[in-house]
């Protein structure tokens, strides 16, 4: 059993280490902060979370492909957490939206801030996907403004892999699906209390003029070159034949046929088009309310 003298210096370490790395992610969060580079960090997040073309063995531990073509919305971000006895955590990361068409809209920036308590020391990097099944949950990131989690909005945690339990999560999903993926160690880790803010500054400093997010959302606005890494990345999952990797996980599985047989949920969903329309009464109804009687 360590002595009383050692545990403390391990705190130390610890508590050292973490407010390092709180400091090096919060100067690259106020320094480094745009849309090219949240856009180009994102597509490099969700590929992380994808089938890897060269590792079959991936298809097991990956977002599932059906879950990805069913998705009315994505919202990619990393959040930095570090603390000895309380802790902090920042982040930055993209929302985007499937347009009626199965394109991706414009992204709108985001940021993410935290604060906790309890026991709990050291420090981590950890990478999320959320995954919005609803419309109701992209009016959520395009609407509200400010957002926590555990508060007025929860996501549970996705299915992975191709087994028959994340088939049955498919037909019973809920509003938002969570993936996430931690570079260090933290005891505790979790969404809860973690705010999603909206970043109208960087939105504004990129496209030119202010544009609420959930205009951007709707397609109101063309997506651009800059987000071309992170459509990239999602089309190619989308597109990726998986009928190789599923005979390699699956081999004379009549589960693996029943699988490769079923066709992939159709993409457009009339959902949008009627979000879209309520979204302009809604501004149609606010510009009325300004007119002088």
């Amino acid at each position: 059993m360590p002595s009383f003298e050692e545990i403390k210096e391990a705190a130390r370490r610890a508590g050292q280490r973490a407010n390092m790395y709180a400091q090096t992610a919060t100067a690259q969060f106020h320094s480094g902060f745009s849309l090219p580079s949240e856009c180009n960090r994102a597509a490099k997040v969700l590929q992380s979370f994808l089938v890897d073309p060269e590792r079959p063995d991936t298809v097991m531990s990956s977002i599932p492909k059906r879950i990805l073509l069913r998705a009315k919305g994505l919202a990619i971000f990393t959040v930095a957490k570090a603390g000895m006895g309380w802790s902090g955590k920042a982040g930055s990361g993209v929302v985007t939206a499937r347009l009626p068409d199965g394109s991706w809209s414009a992204p709108s920036c985001i940021a993410t801030g935290g604060v906790g308590f309890g026991w709990q020391i050291g420090a981590d990097l950890t990478e999320f996907v959320i995954v919005m099944n609803t419309e109701e949950a992209v009016r959520s990131f395009g609407l509200s403004g400010n957002m926590t989690f555990g508060g007025n909005m929860s996501a549970a945690a996705g299915p992975v892999g191709r087994g028959s339990s994340a088939m049955m999560s498919v037909g019973h999903m809920a509003p938002m699906y969570s993936y996430s993926r931690s570079k260090g160690l933290y005891v505790g880790i979790s969404l809860e209390g973690t705010v999603l803010m909206e970043r109208k500054d960087a939105n504004r400093e990129f496209y030119g003029q202010p544009i609420p997010a959930m205009d951007l959302l709707l397609g109101k606005v063309p997506a651009p070159e800059a987000a071309s890494a992170m459509y990239e990345v999602i089309e190619a999952a989308e597109d990726f034949d998986e009928t190789a990797f599923l005979r390699a996980v699956y081999p004379n599985s009549s589960h693996r046929s029943q699988l490769m047989q079923e066709p992939e949920p159709e993409i457009y969903n009339q959902d949008h088009e009627d979000l879209h329309q309520e979204h302009d009464r809604d501004e149609k109804a606010a510009a009325q309310s300004n007119l002088p009687n």
